[in-house]
């Protein structure tokens, strides 16, 4: 017999950073681990979450998601969380090091994709390496998307 699977409510997306694909040249992928409190965690079962203009950065050996906002947990009353503040990414040391190298050699941009629960309910980073665009890149990917656009609606008006 075949079940049909539903979907994993702990598996699911909760912030996702789409501007990153068009700024950046995205050249390889982390999952990393955060740090987070009660109230944090809670305000992203929520669904509600915002990185689109923060950035990870290598500070005494450790990496740091910064200007990431996760908004305050109304139940939580005195006890909640600060919402910008700086919070601390898990990853293992070759993976730290290998990064901290690419950023400081190659002058390459630590850019959070998406944040999201992974199958045992556990919040992760989905964390890119990526080299700024120029101007003419950026032009050029909206070109191809444009394209492919109007690529499908001729592929579908000819059948």
């Amino acid at each position: 017999m075949n079940q049909v699977r539903k979907a994993d409510p702990n598996n699911k997306t909760v912030a996702e950073n789409r501007k990153a694909r068009f700024s950046y040249e995205v050249l390889d992928t982390v999952e990393a681990g955060l740090v987070l409190t009660g109230t944090e965690v809670k305000s992203l079962r929520q669904g509600q979450a915002n990185i689109q203009d923060s950035y990870a950065s290598v500070e005494g050996g450790e990496i740091w998601l910064i200007n990431s906002y996760l908004p305050e947990y109304l139940q939580a009353n005195r006890f909640n969380h600060e919402p910008r503040r700086r919070r601390k990414l898990l990853l293992n040391k070759r993976e730290m090091a290998k990064l901290s190298q690419s950023i400081e050699r190659e002058g390459m941009t630590l850019v959070p994709l998406k944040i999201y629960f992974n199958d045992q309910g556990r919040a992760k980073l989905l964390l890119a390496v990526g080299r700024g665009k120029k101007l003419h890149d950026k032009r050029e990917t909206e070109k191809q998307r444009d394209w492919s656009r109007e690529k499908g609606r001729l592929m579908k008006e000819r059948g």
